[in-house]
């Protein structure tokens, strides 16, 4: 069905402005989709915007279904981040009369997008929200890691998808295309112990806030593996992020929140930016639709500046090193980019059917700090977590 077909124009309010402090802005180089019949010309577009504003998941927060208009409204007016941008802007879905009507829309879409080498942003909407997403994959036969930046980790048990329970959906999805689910800024409190040793048992990737916070480097790799990237508002605190009714006193600070937008924009394997659960309503001053948009800006500007920096795809730019751990009998090969200086470290499979399944993901982001680990005849955890999890 053709693309259009999903979408509905974003109010011309939106776009009708003329900004006093900065030319060119970044709205000036957005294609938006402001009159019915007259949807964009997408397909050499690289980069594409998009809204759902399907808000009937969301636990606790009516009223999140407002906010792209409102992250919009602040995002067209900053300045433009880099020489070359050009965004497609396709509008919001068109909201179902059903929940899973909504679902289907943004599957078939972001699918269509996504496997014609679009990049996405998607303003929404509920945190459940990630779960057609996902699933947009499914279609394309991709396995995935997704990332989500959130005070909670959304393991909740029910029969219908929420923003509680989204994540327990898609790992019960067989055959199932999600290799690992990484959970940046979870606070204890809000998860308890028992929750925290679930997600041990699944082998799924987790930083506290504390550990986010204390080395936003040491949260990059985790977002560079990352084929999705997720934010619930609720990840940053009441006082940069009111506009969210779980907000709490504690979580991250919006520039860190952009430092890690920034991350995800800068990764190669990244095709899938959303930000999510902010609800305009609980507001103060567009505090929270400004501060979404600057990490929407962050993304962008990161986008810009990608390396083409992935050695899955061509491990001739890159210097080889193998460090010998002769307690342990095994040799660890590092990759480090000659280009961004960042780095990787491989994961062997032992099994043929596997390394094949799992090729995009034999090749984990590191930090040069495990390579220290390495040469100190240690095994860097990161190495053990993904063996275990590409063997087992």
């Amino acid at each position: 069905m053709e693309l259009s077909t999903y979408f509905e124009p974003i109010d011309t309010t939106i776009v009708d402005f003329h900004s006093r402090e900065f030319h060119p802005t970044l709205g000036d180089n957005i294609v938006a989709y402001t009159e019915k019949g007259r949807f964009p010309e997408w397909g050499s577009a690289r980069l594409a915007l998009l809204g759902v504003k399907e808000g009937r998941g969301s636990a606790d927060n009516p009223g999140c279904a407002a906010a792209p208009d409102h992250i919009r409204h602040r995002l067209y007016r900053l300045a433009k981040p880099h020489a070359d941008t050009s965004v497609v802007d396709l509008g919001n879905i068109v909201p179902g009369a059903e929940m899973r009507d909504t679902y289907f829309a943004l599957i078939e879409g972001l699918h269509q997008l996504i496997e014609a080498g679009l990049t996405v942003i998607v303003l929404g909407g509920s945190d459940d929200l990630v779960f057609p997403i996902y699933k947009a994959y499914e279609i394309l036969g991709r396995v995935i890691n997704i990332c989500s930046i959130d005070s909670r980790f959304n393991l909740e048990g029910g029969d219908d998808v929420c923003s509680d329970n989204y994540v327990q959906h898609i790992i019960l999805q067989q055959p199932n295309y999600l290799f690992d689910y990484v959970n940046l800024g979870y606070q204890t409190y809000f998860v308890g112990h028992e929750m925290i040793t679930l997600m041990d048992e699944l082998k799924f990737s987790t930083k506290r806030l504390a550990e986010v916070q204390s080395s936003l480097v040491g949260a990059e790799p985790l977002v560079r593996y990352s084929d999705v990237v997720a934010v619930d508002v609720s990840a940053v605190r009441q006082s940069d992020a009111p506009a969210n009714a779980n907000a709490s006193p504690h979580g991250l600070y919006g520039e860190q929140l952009c430092q890690l937008a920034r991350f995800a924009g800068m990764s190669d394997k990244t095709s899938t930016f959303g930000i999510f659960e902010m609800n305009p309503s609980l507001d103060r001053n567009d505090q929270t639709a400004h501060m979404l948009a600057h990490a929407v800006w962050f993304f962008i500007e990161g986008f810009y500046y990608r390396q083409n920096d992935f050695p899955h795809r061509d491990k001739q730019s890159y210097k080889r090193f193998t460090v010998e751990m002769h307690e342990q009998g095994i040799d660890i090969v590092f990759y480090k980019s000659l280009k961004s200086d960042r780095w990787w470290i491989e994961v062997p499979c032992n099994d043929t059917e596997r390394r094949e399944r799992y090729l995009r993901h034999t090749l984990i982001p590191c930090s040069y700090a495990d390579y220290q680990r390495a040469l100190d005849n240690e095994i860097p955890e990161l190495w053990w977590h993904y063996y275990n999890r590409i063997n087992n």
